[in-house]
């Protein structure tokens, strides 16, 4: 898996999980932050974006056991774990798998409920055959128009580093796969066991997200014992690309208070 890193290697690990449709590149801001006050900052392409390569079949499994290969190859753990999206799904899987692995939790826009449903986009890739037609059709320009009507935070640098995921047919068809796999259904073996990791959380949601609303910050809030939340009001989804500064400065706030001087 290709990565992103900052900082010094003895620093407090953190790892940052990317969402859907986007890769390590949209934690260009706050990376270089977390390397300045010491941390050991380091943010891997999911595998089949960015400047990974693919590995099928494309599941949400897969990209767990990812992680983990990851954690383990560059001896992080324990780790602060930052999410975004399918970064959530993805790591507080993992989490919850690995106990002892984590020392923090940052959540951002993302779900961890079985009882979800999901977004008609979604839901278009998880039909047969729709699925195939909709990412068979995506054309850089249209990707880059749709992408920038839901974030005015998105540059043309960040649009060619996500349109990666979409160069070839085994990346387009990974995307099948990861959501074909994303059943909620299965979050239900994962009841009390996010809270019970028992470490600082801070939950970030934009307030104006369209796909998982911040109605869902309280119940991650009310899971998860002492945890924080940050709202962010004039933010849609992408909370990270639409305000860089204010969530880079709620991120390295929480890691002083919270995570830095804890032991472990």
């Amino acid at each position: 898996m290709a990565y992103r890193a900052a900082g010094p290697a003895d620093g407090r690990a953190v790892l940052l999980v990317h969402g859907y449709p986007e890769s390590s590149y949209m934690w260009r801001h706050v990376l270089p932050p977390l390397g300045d006050a010491g941390m050991r900052a380091v943010a891997p392409d999911l595998l089949g974006y960015g400047d990974s390569a693919p590995d099928p079949p494309g599941t949400w499994e897969r990209h767990v056991d990812a992680l983990q290969r990851f954690v383990d190859a560059l001896d992080l753990a324990p780790v602060v774990l930052v999410t975004h999206d399918w970064g959530v799904m993805i790591g507080l899987r993992w989490a919850c798998d690995h106990p002892g692995a984590t020392s923090g939790l940052v959540i951002s826009d993302g779900g961890f409920f079985a009882d979800l449903h999901w977004h008609d986009l979604a839901n278009v890739m998880r039909t047969p055959g729709a699925g195939e037609q909709l990412v068979g059709s995506y054309k850089r320009q249209a990707f880059g128009e749709v992408l920038g009507r839901q974030s005015p935070g998105m540059t043309d640098d960040a649009l060619d580093e996500y349109w990666k995921g979409f160069t070839d047919e085994t990346r387009r068809l990974g995307h099948l796969e990861l959501y074909r796999s994303g059943d909620f259904e299965k979050l239900a073996a994962y009841e009390g066991r996010l809270g019970a990791l028992g470490v600082p959380t801070l939950i970030m949601w934009g307030a104006k997200d369209r796909f998982a609303t911040a109605k869902m910050a309280p119940r991650f809030q009310a899971e998860l014992a002492g945890s924080e939340v940050a709202i962010f009001e004039d933010a849609g989804h992408f909370v990270w690309e639409d305000e860089p500064r204010q969530t880079t400065d709620a991120l390295l706030d929480f890691l002083e208070r919270r995570v830095r001087h804890a032991s472990g």
